[in-house]
């Protein structure tokens, strides 16, 4: 069993724990998930407070809903799409905000010592943030977060064939900045 499965299953059982009433249990989905979850909601909203409020929002929502999750070991998918679903609502409804952020975001922060940054790493990151929202999503979750294509599929509400098209494209894109950046 690879360590992915293990971590799932592992995952299923706490889920039944809680669900079986072993507060305890839920306490260790937090533990694991609540960092990750914090840092997903940061990607979409640049905005540690809002990030935190968000996840805030979910974990409500996952109490609500997790008696009712058809199936545990999908557990940590399944909280990172309600995450996902819910930095989504929250950019909808602050739309007239969101120019704002991005524009803070791409500026270089003091915190940050670019200095050490190798310039084709920098690059990369860089031709990154030229992509579509979607495609950086899918680029976000696939090699940051190591999520499978099935995962990320159950995260953004999208088949596995737009999944990988995303992640194709985005690939192809990103190939395509690069090149053009390295001639100029």
């Amino acid at each position: 069993m690879d360590k992915g499965n293990a971590k799932k299953i592992f995952e299923g059982l706490l889920v039944l724990q809680y669900r079986s009433g072993n507060k305890k249990a839920f306490s260790l989905l937090v533990s694991r998930y609540n960092s990750k979850m914090c840092n997903h909601a940061y990607w979409f909203t640049y905005d540690k407070d809002i990030a935190k409020d968000i996840v805030q929002d979910s974990w409500g929502l996952i109490i609500k809903k997790i008696p009712h999750l058809k199936n545990p070991n999908s557990f940590g998918s399944w909280a990172m799409q309600i995450v996902t679903r819910k930095s989504i609502d929250y950019l909808n409804k602050n739309s007239r905000n969101r120019e704002k952020l991005r524009e803070y975001h791409n500026e270089p922060k003091a915190d940050y010592d670019l200095n050490h940054i190798e310039s084709d790493l920098l690059k990369v990151y860089e031709a990154i943030k030229r992509l579509p929202q979607e495609q950086q999503v899918v680029l976000r979750l696939f090699y940051l977060e190591e999520y499978s294509l099935r995962e990320i599929s159950e995260i953004i509400e999208k088949s596995e064939g737009t999944v990988k098209s995303r992640l194709y494209h985005a690939r192809e894109k990103l190939k395509t900045i690069l090149k053009n950046r390295n001639h100029e």
